[in-house]
């Protein structure tokens, strides 16, 4: 499949996990893709991987300085930007009762914050055709024991979603949410641990946790002009786990 043929994209978070499911996917399509992560490990492991048509940028998007060099970066080496993949997060257990002010900001820089920012700093590289996708969660619309602090960041970009699709009203620009459910990465075993992701893929209809390459597939679906009457919107993509 070529739909992504020509096209350029940013994913955050893109040396692991479902940032790297989305990455691979988009070449495969034909787009390029800039990855962006703290662990220059992880992304030369993921560069490794994704073959000539990737570039790799170390940065935080805590920082705005490092996302001021990677949009730069960008707008140097290819001028413009069509895909935007707002990906990156993070997410710890914490329970009422243990909630701590550094936990609570850790979440919201990168998740909230740190979204709001590579949206923003993005947008002067698009044009009408773009398209901007923020991961959200399928804990953003539940309960959730002990990550009400995570699930809250989710909800928040939901919301977010809803009110940038009007802000880009006129502009071309569409902006949707990837929702996952328990998807096997890096981050939800290390968090929840094996056991537990064991159990809530279990739990859902499908029996089974997700993995990054089925994730990756809807990310190009909403990358491309395939969903080109879709914005505002959420898709799930968590085996039904949050939606029966």
């Amino acid at each position: 499949m070529t739909r992504l043929e020509g096209k350029t994209a940013v994913v955050t978070g893109g040396g692991s996990g479902i940032g790297l499911g989305a990455a691979k996917r988009f070449i495969e399509e034909g787009a390029f893709v800039y990855i962006f992560g703290r662990r220059q490990d992880a992304l030369d492991a993921a560069l490794a991987k994704l073959g000539p048509n990737a570039r790799a940028v170390r940065g935080s998007v805590t920082d705005l300085a490092d996302l001021d060099r990677l949009f730069a970066t960008v707008k140097a080496e290819r001028g413009g930007l069509d895909i935007v993949f707002a990906n990156a997060g993070t997410g710890e257990l914490a329970p009422l009762g243990e909630i701590t002010p550094e936990h609570y900001d850790r979440a919201f820089d990168v998740n909230v914050k740190g979204l709001v920012f590579t949206v923003q700093k993005a947008l002067p590289l698009m044009a009408s055709g773009g398209s901007i996708i923020l991961t959200g969660s399928s804990a953003g619309v539940m309960g959730t024991p002990q990550l009400s602090i995570y699930s809250a960041t989710k909800a928040a970009i939901r919301n977010l979603a809803r009110t940038w699709a009007l802000d880009l009203k006129g502009t071309g620009i569409r902006i949707n949410v990837l929702s996952p459910g328990p998807i096997r990465t890096e981050l939800a075993l290390d968090v929840m641990g094996e056991e537990a992701m064991k159990a809530l893929g279990a739990a859902n209809p499908l029996g089974r946790m997700g993995e990054p390459a089925e994730t990756g597939a809807v990310a190009a679906f909403l990358a491309s002009q395939d969903s080109s009457f879709m914005t505002g919107g959420e898709v799930f993509v968590d085996g039904g786990f949050a939606q029966v």
